[in-house]
């Protein structure tokens, strides 16, 4: 196989944040682009017209016909284990962890279990269109080599860590001690992160199952190994947030504990933020701390609305990615979490558009996990992870999009009336690693 390859589609990447400037100028469109790529990298990208003649040598060129070409879809906040719990009900939260979720993570103590799942789950999330995503993995350290092992194989971009819980779960998903877990993830952090595109999260699952030791250990592991991440979950459901007033009365809210312990910062990634106020935001903005954006999950288990008007105001704006959080998420498909995220901010008053939306899922995800330098546009330079949508998946698209007068509304159109059926291909690292069957 040629280390060299172009496509030829119309394609769209974005330059700047729609949030904080005009939307019309934050992409660049090409109806008909050429896109370069070499040893996983992207080499040149603009008009067909003007590159075609200018291609290395032995450089063959894939045509995708009513088609656009976009950065892969990244997906910011994501449990990997609970693939096998999709779908099923719950009332509430904290209800919906004890009955189902520690019963499925309990199984991933078995390796071998846990290597077919994170197969099958990568599988299923490149058909979707990601090229890369944080995930949770579970307590046990082979659940996070079941993972990386799978990634690796794909040439991926992911980040995942061992889940640290030590309290208010099931005994046999308990780390046997704080010092325990420390050790462990700091085996797990020299073992993984910086090989080939994995990058390691160290990973509370939420203060509620952690003691105050574990968090302190918690805090230095992260100050010890800089360049990892840090990802846990935050303000997602009312009664999770009294009951870490319960767990930690010398705090005066749920941030004041991660702040307290040191959890916050550059490279942290906090699920769903659905219940903030305006100190709350500040706080988040100043230390740079990230927000996944999880809406089919907040839906799903009834936990609240994200406020997107809050969240991008633009003295403090927050960087803010999509995410699925499988399995309390109903679809791995970004175009459903747009879709949701249209809905949801529609709820409130707030305009979601589709610019806003895909900005989300590639760059502004990238800049949530400060990879924006390496993944979520297509530039020459950045890693070649991009995703092919077809814009004839359905009869019913392909009937709407004859109607549709901007690239806008093809995005949108797209985004509320596409899922995992508009993927037509998927290149990660430069290789086709998914094409739909014709």
């Amino acid at each position: 196989m040629s280390k060299n390859l172009a496509i030829r589609c119309a394609a769209l990447t974005f330059v700047a944040d729609p949030f904080l400037s005009d939307p019309a100028k934050s992409y660049h469109y090409e109806s008909d682009a050429l896109v370069v790529m070499e040893h996983g990298k992207i080499t040149a990208f603009g008009p067909y017209e003007s590159l075609k003649d200018k291609l290395p040598p032995v450089c063959p060129i894939k045509w995708y016909k009513d088609s656009l070409l976009i950065p892969g879809f990244i997906d910011t906040h994501i449990h990997y284990p609970q693939t096998q719990i999709i779908g099923a009900y719950g009332k509430q939260l904290i209800d919906w962890l004890n009955n189902y979720t520690f019963k499925a993570e309990a199984q991933f103590s078995d390796y071998s279990y846990a290597k077919k799942i994170a197969e099958f789950f990568i599988d299923q999330t490149i058909q979707a269109g990601t090229t890369t995503m944080m995930t949770y993995c579970t307590v046990h350290p082979q659940s996070v080599d079941a993972f990386f092992e799978a990634a690796q194989n794909k040439k991926m971009r992911a980040i995942a860590g061992k889940v640290l819980m030590d309290r208010n779960a099931p005994e046999n998903l308990l780390d046997k001690s704080a010092k325990a877990s420390y050790e462990e993830s700091k085996a797990l952090i020299k073992k993984w992160h910086g090989k080939d595109r994995l990058l390691y999260a160290i990973t509370p699952r939420f203060a509620p199952t952690s003691t105050p030791e574990q968090l302190e250990m918690t805090g230095s592991l992260w100050a010890e190994h800089p360049g990892t991440y840090l990802q846990s979950h935050l303000n997602e459901n009312k009664g999770e947030m009294e009951w870490v007033k319960e767990l930690y009365p010398d705090r005066k809210d749920y941030i004041e504990v991660y702040e307290h312990y040191k959890l916050m910062g550059p490279k942290s990634v906090y699920g769903h933020a659905v219940h903030m106020n305006e100190h709350d935001w500040e706080r988040l903005f100043h230390s740079k701390t990230s927000i996944a954006h999880c809406p089919t999950s907040n839906e799903f288990l009834g936990s609240g609305l994200f406020d997107f008007s809050a969240a991008k105001m633009t003295n403090r704006p927050q960087r803010v990615g999509l995410a699925s959080d499988i399995g309390a998420g109903t679809n791995l498909s970004a175009l459903v979490s747009m879709n949701e995220s249209y809905k949801i901010a529609q709820l409130q008053g707030y305009a979601l558009s589709s610019i806003h939306a895909f900005y989300l899922a590639t760059r502004g995800a990238a800049e949530s996990l400060e990879l924006q330098d390496k993944i979520g546009s297509i530039q020459v330079g950045h890693e070649a992870d991009m995703l092919i949508l077809d814009l004839k998946s359905t009869d019913l698209i392909n009937f709407r999009l004859n109607y549709a007068k901007s690239i806008e509304e093809v995005l949108f159109v797209l985004m509320t009336l596409g899922d995992d059926r508009a993927t037509r291909s998927v290149y990660i690292a430069g290789e086709c690693v998914f094409e739909k069957e014709a």
